[in-house]
């Protein structure tokens, strides 16, 4: 009987993982999607700075900066409620605490690793964009 029951939680845990590769793809394309379109809502600015001098590497510094201070911001908002609504799911964590830091920190950091990556497709556009188109777009 207990064979059966190892199966199960492998297929629960497997389960599980999938589920949480799942939302971490979306998360990443929610993030990619936010900050494309708003940068795209932003191009007549950026042709302006480009226009007056900005260079490449300072519209990439610039957007990034920002996709990683939202990324922070809602990373503190969702740790914080995560810790706060841990106890309540602690029956369900099998071999971690409720309140493990390692846990949190991995989880912090790979989330800020998405949104790094995520923010930097749209800055790459933003630093290739013809300071003349951009002014004439609407």
């Amino acid at each position: 009987m207990t064979a059966i029951w190892r199966k199960c939680g492998a297929f629960l845990v497997l389960l599980l993982a999938g589920f949480a590769a799942f939302a971490l793809i979306l998360a990443s394309l929610g993030i990619y999607a936010v900050i494309s379109y708003s940068v795209s809502q932003r191009v007549q600015e950026i042709g302006i700075r480009m226009a007056l001098g900005a260079s490449a590497r300072d519209l990439q510094s610039r957007i990034l900066l920002r996709t990683l201070g939202l990324a922070a911001g809602g990373l503190a908002l969702g740790m914080t409620a995560s810790r706060v609504l841990s106890t309540a799911l602690g029956s369900l964590l099998f071999g971690v605490t409720s309140g493990d830091p390692i846990t949190f920190i991995l989880m912090g950091t790979l989330l800020i690793a998405v949104a790094a990556v995520a923010g930097y497709i749209p800055a790459w556009r933003a630093s290739r964009i013809d300071p003349m188109a951009a002014l004439r777009s609407n």
